[in-house]
């Protein structure tokens, strides 16, 4: 970091110098034009040298201010990375909130929207790149698949020169709308005749001739005049092909200089782990690097932007350029178009390993976890919340399925910690299948899906009230645990909108059915009465409970998981803690 800021600081004073310099011989040549136009005596050669020198200044400028900005962006990369792991990370990044609609337990996790785990992890900058991370978090990947993840995340963990690399080239750009090329890719290309282009080729030659011709006096300008005429009937005939082959294809350049740097920075890099190789070799089209494919789009993006150009736009639409331009992207298109995708999940999945390869660099101590094939299982030592700050997190062990119990009962006050623990379990079991390291001292668990009910809200446009909401969402939950992966369930203060009587008796039946079903979770309650289900469950059922104590008039957590039930409620100290009369 103090060598990006020394770095930026040489470059500010060299370009005051360039600076200073360009504005020198601008002035200087000015003073030599006039004097040679005002017949002072000197050489014409002056003021040539004085604005040839200036444009040499102007493109070492230009390629300073390159380097310069590549310094800047490294500097932000870097800021960002102080704040995650300052804590200072919530609300300076996007919070993939557009991908919490209507999944079954992203919002109960917190794995998007403001201050969520993929605005913790999220240092994509392509749109491909957030659509793979975001659907990484969705849904769990097979175990297989999350130990290549695995693989590769530990292969570009150390890898500090690439990683930065990739994200100073992303943070150059707002981010990449790759969308748009991929629906443009996608769509049927135009297919013009040769004969067309040769035909458009020919009218440009004839109007460079006739221009020429005029210029030289040869002609009256009405004879170019009235080529340029007979040029844009020609055209208007092909108008819609033409379009058709232009409407789609809105991908700024900006973009397509992000994808074609990205993906040379791929091409360049040696990588051993099979899924990064198998990411490499998915980019090779016809032996040629996509990289200079794309930049030869980008090229052709570019002169048809020139074309709106007020200085240049006459000149492209004498020359037929649009048209010719709209031809050779479309021969780009034919060519490479069905590649395109291909291209653009290898750059997606490529960012979304380096993102959680972020995490795994900035968290040393945050192990990958071991995956299990015995049956549903999940066995954590030391586990921990990824959006808590270390120094205050308080963590704890929890055992379900395999040799301990099926289902724990969490009994416990407001305010001590079951929720908390509930999401702990949740986004742990979504970062170690998706590939990523866990919040963890150990972690081992099998493939699972998972069912919440930390988030549930009434809806007056559905007529549905809270309690109504969540025994849709727990008949959800168990229609899941009948599917081929095991299911893992955090029930949060299960039915909590009835009655004790109710609650107990329609606790027990979801529980037992669950276990029926072969699941594991964890139900939190401060009603003790649903602490006496491990007793008509057996060994599928244990009771944990968190504490708390008043102490000179405050509630005091230490937020411990303990075997055993609750033995007292903090209701009523609570409510007179803040100055309530009960």
């Amino acid at each position: 970091m103090t060598g990006w800021r020394e770095r930026i600081a040489r470059h500010d004073r060299v370009n005051l110098h360039i600076s200073n310099g360009r504005l020198f011989l601008a002035i200087a040549g000015a003073v030599l034009l006039w004097m040679a136009f005002a017949r002072v005596s000197i050489s014409p050669a002056w003021p040539a040298i004085a604005w040839v020198a200036f444009g040499v200044l102007a493109v070492v400028h230009a390629r300073h201010l390159q380097v310069y900005e590549r310094a800047r962006s490294a500097e932000r990369v870097y800021l960002r990375g102080l704040d995650r792991l300052g804590g200072r990370w919530a609300g300076t990044g996007r919070d993939g909130g557009p991908f919490l609609d209507g999944h079954p337990y992203a919002r109960d996790l917190d794995l998007f929207g403001p201050a969520s785990l993929f605005e913790l992890l999220n240092t994509t900058r392509t749109e491909i790149g957030e659509a793979t991370l975001a659907d990484w978090l969705r849904a769990p990947a097979t175990l297989t698949e999350a130990r290549a993840r695995q693989a590769a995340i530990g292969e570009l963990r150390p890898m500090l020169d690439f990683r930065e690399d990739v994200a100073v080239l992303a943070s150059e750009s707002p981010v990449g709308r790759t969308g748009l090329l991929a629906a443009w890719a996608a769509s049927p290309a135009v297919n013009f005749r040769p004969a067309l282009r040769v035909a458009l080729a020919a009218f440009a030659l004839i109007t460079v001739g006739l221009a020429s011709a005029v210029f030289y006096g040869a002609f009256g300008s009405e004879w170019l005049i009235e080529w340029v005429i007979v040029e844009a009937g020609f055209a208007a005939i092909w108008r819609r092909s033409f379009h058709q082959a232009l409407h789609a294809i809105d991908t700024p350049e900006r973009d397509l200089a992000l994808l074609a740097g990205l993906l040379a920075r791929v091409e360049s890099q040696r990588f051993l782990s099979p899924r990064l190789t198998t990411l490499q070799r998915a980019l090779l089209t016809d032996g040629v690097a996509p990289s200079k494919r794309i930049a030869r789009l980008r090229s052709l993006v570019s002169w048809l932007d020139s074309t709106h150009n007020l200085m240049f736009a006459a000149i492209a639409y004498a020359l037929l350029l649009r048209p010719q331009l709209a031809m050779a992207i479309d021969r780009w298109h034919a060519a490479y178009g069905p590649a395109v995708a291909e291209w653009l999940r290898a750059v997606g999945e490529l960012e979304a390993l380096a993102a959680l390869a972020t995490l795994a660099y900035e968290r040393p101590a945050d192990p990958f976890p071991e995956f299990a094939e015995d049956g549903a299982v999940f066995e954590a030592d030391a586990l921990g919340h990824p959006l808590i700050a270390p120094a205050s997190a308080v963590r704890n062990d929890v055992r379900l399925g395999g040799a301990g119990s099926r289902v724990v009962i969490v009994s416990g006050s407001n305010m001590s910690g079951k929720s908390t623990l509930l999401r702990s379990v949740g986004v742990n079991v979504v970062l170690a299948l998706a590939g990523a390291p866990v919040t963890a001292g150990r972690l081992r668990l099998s493939a699972l899906v998972l069912g919440a009910t930390l988030h549930i809200e009434d809806s007056l446009q559905a007529g549905h009230s809270r309690f109504f909401a969540e025994i849709l969402r727990i008949r959800t939950i168990v229609e899941t645990a009948r599917g081929p992966v095991p299911l893992l369930f955090l029930l949060d203060e299960i039915l909590h909108g009835t009655n004790s009587h109710d609650r107990r008796i329609g606790a027990e039946g979801v529980v037992r059915a669950l276990v029926k079903l072969d699941a594991i979770g964890l139900v939190t309650t401060h009603d003790l009465a649903l602490t006496e289900l491990p007793s008509r469950l057996g060994a599928a059922a244990v009771n944990m409970h968190f504490e708390d104590r008043l102490e000179n008039g405050r509630m005091v957590f230490d937020y411990r998981m303990r075997p055993g039930v609750v033995e007292h409620s903090n209701a009523l100290a609570l409510m007179r803690a803040i100055g309530l009369d009960v």
